[in-house]
């Protein structure tokens, strides 16, 4: 019986579409709003000097260019979580990679769309319960009229329902794919085993597949996105107290050690409650053990 290991992951996430080229046209054909006469046929990775660097390093970006009718390019890229800056860097690296099609052979009539599919971990529209999000330059007085150029799709994965988009099965099957299976799925369902390029695609994904140190960096990527986690957490519940604190009288000390001191005992907590160690814990926090037992003494923990 197979053990899986999560495609969500950075080092999982590059391996399937990073380097199986089959798989990555299977996964845009199904996911992009492409008409049915331009689906992409074959695929060239860009060189690595050529792909957007991202600021946030956990980000997994697989940066390709997509030979088809059009010679369109594509950024695909798995976000563990939404940050606020979110927006920002996705049009930047689109808008790079837009650029960097134009040297001194080229006039701007051949430069080509760029693409940008986000994968996207956490919601960030609370609006409305669509998970697909296709966006286009366009006129807001005639939304029929667009300048081409830059498209963006962001699918939010936890809000996506299979029952959602009953007519396109290959985008249904990914989606379940990107969604479902992990390290506690031990046999793929039925569906995905008769389809040749998730089946492959979990195949990729199976543990007996890496090395002890691929393993090992599978998990050094949990561990970061975990610490990620706490301290934004952490930066949310110390934005409270500081706003706790707008108009009180200037030099209440007192008050913002103690605001400071809820803080760090609620990343202690929030730290353990994710699974990091006592030492772990130490590093972000900068307390010792003996406080660091303390804390989690008091709220019932271990």
């Amino acid at each position: 019986m197979a053990r899986y290991l999560d495609p969500k992951n950075d080092l999982i996430f590059k391996r399937i579409f990073g380097e199986h080229p089959d798989l990555l046209i299977n996964f845009l054909n199904a996911l992009m709003p492409f008409e049915p006469d331009r689906h992409i046929v074959s695929v060239e990775y860009l060189p690595h000097e050529l792909v957007p660097e991202t600021p946030v390093k956990k980000d997994t970006i697989v940066d390709v260019r997509c030979k088809d009718n059009y010679q369109r390019q594509f950024i695909i890229e798995m976000q563990i979580y939404w940050t606020e800056a979110f927006y920002h860097r996705v049009v930047f690296n689109a808008g790079k990679a837009y650029v960097r099609q134009l040297d001194k052979n080229h006039k701007y009539d051949l430069l080509q769309l760029v693409y940008t599919l986000s994968i996207l971990n956490e919601n960030f529209d609370k609006k409305t319960k669509n998970f697909y999000h296709h966006y286009q330059i366009v006129n807001r007085e005639n939304t029929n009229e667009v300048i081409p150029g830059l498209e963006f799709v962001l699918i939010e994965l936890q809000k996506f329902h299979p029952e959602t988009i009953p007519d396109r099965k290959l985008a249904v099957l990914w989606l379940r794919f990107l969604k479902e299976v992990g390290e506690d799925m031990r046999k793929l369902p039925l569906e995905m085993q008769e389809n040749e390029f998730i089946s492959k695609a979990a195949e990729i994904c199976d543990v007996a597949a890496f090395s002890e140190g691929q393993l090992a960096a599978y998990d050094r990527y949990w561990d970061s996105v975990r610490i990620e986690k706490t301290l934004r957490y952490a930066d949310k519940q110390e934005g409270i107290v500081k706003g706790r604190e707008v108009g009180r009288k200037e030099g209440r000390e007192e008050g913002k050690a103690e605001g400071e001191t809820k803080t760090l005992e609620r990343l202690v907590v929030e730290g353990k409650k994710n699974g990091f160690s006592l030492e772990q814990i130490q590093s972000f926090t900068t307390l010792t053990a003996e406080k660091i037992i303390e804390i989690l003494s008091r709220h019932g923990l271990k």
